[in-house]
C-alpha cells in the first residue's frame, strides 16, 4: 500500500571522520557480474566494450536505450535525455531515463534487471546490532511507493560554462527524470528487526557494489543526515512498476526523495550509521559547492568548512515548449514546462517573462504527483500579451521561474552560484523563440 511522504527536520552537520571499506559489497557484486557468460548476457557477442565506447549508436542499442539519447560517455555510462523526449511522459520510461555512473561497471550497462535472489544489504555502525538482509526478505515486507524527480547534481552544468569553464559532463536540461519508486522504508526495516540507532549517529553512509574506476581510488559512497531522511529513505527494488534495471542501480537502490541523484546510491550493499560523515573524496571533496560566492574561473581549496555537500535539490523550473531556437508563425503559442524542488516546501507559483525579466506573468500550474515530483505548468501566449515584448534579431527570450511558499525563487543570473564542478544549477530557465 502507498504512503504519503513526510517532511523531516534538518539535521546539524559534523565534520567527517573515518569510513570502513565496502569490501563485502564489491566482492558480492563482482561475483555475480564476472565471467564471459555474464558479458554475453549484457553485450552482443560481436561487440566488445571498447568497440561500443567508440560507437554511440551501437552502445545505445546494446544498452536498450532510445537511439536519440545523447551519449556523453560510454565507458562508465553517461547519457542525457533530449527535452523533446523528456516532455512527452509524466513518468520517464527506462528507455529514456538519463544515466550517470561514477564508477566503471561495464557488465552492469543493461536495462535488464540484475539477478537479485541472493543480493544482500548489510546494516552496521552505531546500531544495537548489525544485520544483513536479503532482497527476497524485503519483498515480503510492506511496500511503499513514491514519485520523485531524479536529477544529476551536474544537470545544467553547460549553463555555468557560458560564464567560465566547468569540469565534468556538460549537461544541459536532460540529466533528470520523474520516477515512481517502490520498496521498503528504511524506518520500517529497522522496526521489523528491532534495530535501534544510537543517538550519536548523525549520518547515514551508503555504499554500492561497484568498484572504483581507477585502481587505488576511493570507493564511491555518500553520507546524508539521518534526521533529514528518517521518514523518507526508501530501499527501492522497483522503478515505474518493474524491477530496477541494472544500469539504474538494480536490484537495490537507496532512494532519497528530494536529494540529488548522486546521493541516491546504486547497487546498494551496505548502510553505515555513523557519528561523522564519510571521508571518501567523493563526499568530502568532490560533490560539494562553496558556501560563499566565488569568482567564476577561480579554484579555491575545497574544504569541509568552506563547502556544502550536494544534498537537497534547489528550486528549479524548465521550459518544455517551445524548444530553444524554435521558429513560430504569428498566432497563439503554448508555453509549458515543469517545476520542482526538494519537496520540503510547496511550490506556490510559476511565472513567465517575455521581456527579459522586466515584468512577469503568473501561469497555470497543476498539482505534483507527490511533494517531490514535477509541478506541470502552461500558458497560452499571443503577441499582444505583453506590450513590452522584446523581439530582436536573435529572437524573443522566454523566461520561467518558480517560487515556493517562503518566497524563494531562482536567480535571474544562475552564474552567481558558479563553482568549478558546475553543481546545482538552478538559474531562471531561458529559451529564445523567433516569432517573425
Amino acid at each position: 500500500m502507498g504512503r504519503r511522504d513526510q517532511t523531516p527536520q534538518r539535521a546539524k552537520v559534523s565534520r567527517p571522520k573515518t569510513r570502513s571499506r565496502a569490501s563485502f559489497g564489491r566482492r558480492h557484486f563482482l561475483r555475480h557480474l564476472s565471467g564471459a557468460a555474464a558479458l554475453g548476457r549484457v553485450l552482443p557477442a560481436a561487440a566488445s566494450p571498447l568497440a561500443l565506447a567508440r560507437d554511440p549508436t551501437q552502445f545505445l542499442a546494446a544498452l536498450g536505450k532510445d537511439p536519440r539519447m545523447v551519449v556523453h560517455d560510454s565507458a562508465t555510462g553517461v547519457l542525457e535525455t533530449p527535452i523533446s523526449l523528456l516532455r512527452i511522459h509524466r513518468l520517464t520510461p527506462k528507455e529514456l531515463l538519463f544515466v550517470r555512473n561514477n564508477q566503471a561497471l561495464p557488465l552492469g550497462l543493461t536495462l535488464n534487471p540484475h539477478r537479485s535472489s541472493d543480493w544482500r544489504l548489510e546494516l552496521s555502525g552505531l546500531v544495537t546490532r548489525s544485520k544483513t538482509v536479503g532482497v527476497s526478505e524485503l519483498a515480503g515486507m510492506e511496500q511503499t511507493e513514491t514519485t520523485a524527480v531524479l536529477q544529476c547534481a551536474g544537470n545544467g552544468r553547460a549553463f555555468y560554462s557560458r560564464t567560465a569553464p566547468t569540469k565534468g559532463t556538460q549537461w544541459h536540461r536532460g540529466g533528470m527524470g520523474q520516477i515512481r519508486w517502490r520498496g521498503v522504508r528504511l524506518r520500517e526495516l529497522l522496526n521489523r528487526f528491532k534495530i535501534r540507532v544510537d543517538a550519536q549517529a548523525e549520518f547515514l553512509t551508503a555504499e554500492g557494489g561497484d568498484s572504483p574506476a581507477t585502481p587505488g581510488d576511493d570507493d564511491y559512497e555518500q553520507s546524508v543526515p539521518i534526521a533529514d531522511v528518517t521518514q523518507t529513505a526508501l530501499l527501492a527494488t522497483h522503478m515505474n512498476g518493474e524491477p530496477i534495471p541494472a544500469v539504474h542501480g538494480g536490484p537495490l537502490r537507496l532512494v532519497l526523495p528530494g536529494y540529488y541523484g548522486s546521493m541516491n546510491v546504486k547497487w546498494l550493499t551496505r548502510l553505515r550509521f555513523q557519528g561523522q560523515a564519510s571521508t571518501s573524496r567523493h563526499h568530502a571533496r568532490r560533490y560539494r559547492t562553496f558556501r560563499e560566492r566565488i569568482e567564476p574561473g577561480s579554484a579555491p581549496p575545497v574544504t569541509v568548512d568552506a563547502t556544502a555537500p550536494t544534498w537537497r535539490q534547489r528550486i528549479k523550473s524548465v521550459i518544455w515548449m517551445p524548444s530553444d531556437g524554435e521558429a513560430r508563425f504569428p498566432g497563439p503559442i503554448t508555453l509549458s514546462g515543469v517545476a520542482w524542488n526538494d519537496g520540503r516546501t510547496e511550490i506556490a507559483a510559476i511565472e513567465v517573462s517575455v521581456d527579459r525579466g522586466h515584468t512577469w506573468k503568473r501561469v497555470n500550474m497543476d498539482a505534483a504527483p507527490s511533494p517531490f515530483g514535477w509541478y506541470p505548468w502552461s500558458v497560452r501566449f499571443w503577441h499582444g500579451w505583453n506590450r513590452h515584448l522584446i523581439q530582436s534579431d536573435t529572437g524573443t527570450e522566454v523566461r520561467v521561474r518558480a517560487i515556493d511558499a517562503f518566497g524563494r525563487s531562482q536567480p535571474d543570473d544562475g552564474s552567481v552560484h558558479w563553482n568549478p564542478s558546475g553543481y546545482e544549477w538552478f538559474g531562471v530557465d531561458t529559451v529564445k523563440v523567433s516569432l517573425r
